[in-house]
């Protein structure tokens, strides 16, 4: 039978090993390492048993590696696009899935769009507002609708802003899609290409991982100082959030 005192130092250890205390790929927290023990440990009391903690909020950005620069080359990234790959950093954040759980994403974002970046997924983590998954739109072959039909958070992306001949905001690394089916890009007509984000065009339902006027995900870029798309007049890319407002 296990004592409060032997529980208490298989958690610690636990804690300084290889077992959580990290946001990871679908890794255990420490804080389900503990529940876990707690629960199959019925000889302690409610008052012996430590108290659960939550994986601290986790972020890192570096320069992209050859690995990744052939990743990107000729997929999100080719040659006559508006940044160099120098410019681009790749990141590394984590958040909260829509299971309530820590995950690491992966996102490419300009250089000077790192402590933005930071800023506002650090907050959203905090505020564990949910996002479905976070992977470079590389692996949907660059491909925007493949990413948005994912419901896939993203940023970097070389092409041209919907619609339009200009470059996109994703194009220079300023710019990240957060749950694009929840938060669809909306035409002038009322209309969304994305069968999934028709129940969502109704914006006055308040749901899981949407953005809306006062709500966390709005909050957490302004706090980045970044513009939010759900106050264009029509389209309306209420997904959309960036360094520039458009």
């Amino acid at each position: 039978m296990l004592t409060a005192r032997v529980l208490a130092a298989g958690l610690l250890g636990c804690a300084t090993a290889s077992c959580g205390g990290g946001a990871g790929d679908d890794a255990p927290s420490r804080a389900t390492v503990t529940d876990a023990v707690a629960a199959a440990t019925t000889t302690t009391t409610a008052a012996a048993r430590p108290a659960t903690t939550r994986a601290a909020f986790a972020f890192s950005a570096r320069r992209l590696t050859p690995a990744l620069r052939h990743r990107l080359n000729g997929a999100s990234w080719h040659p006559g696009c508006p940044v160099a790959l120098d410019d681009l950093r790749y990141v590394r954040v984590a958040y909260v899935g829509f299971d309530g759980r820590a995950h690491r994403g992966e996102l490419v974002v300009n250089a000077d769009a790192v402590h933005a970046t930071r800023t506002a997924f650090a907050y959203l983590y905090a505020e564990r507002f949910p996002i479905r998954r976070m992977r470079l739109v590389d692996d949907y072959g660059a491909s925007d609708y493949r990413s948005i039909e994912a419901d896939n958070t993203s940023a970097f992306n070389c092409r041209r802003a919907t619609g339009a001949t200009r470059w996109s905001q994703h194009a220079y690394g300023r710019a990240i899609d957060v749950n694009t089916i929840e938060n669809p890009y909306v035409y002038a007509n009322g209309t969304t290409t994305h069968a999934r984000s028709r129940p969502y065009l109704d914006r006055s339902r308040h749901r899981k991982g949407m953005a809306y006027a006062g709500g966390v995900l709005v909050r957490a870029f302004a706090k980045a100082g970044w513009s939010w798309g759900g106050t264009w007049p029509g389209p309306t890319d209420y997904q959309h959030f960036s360094a520039n407002g458009t």
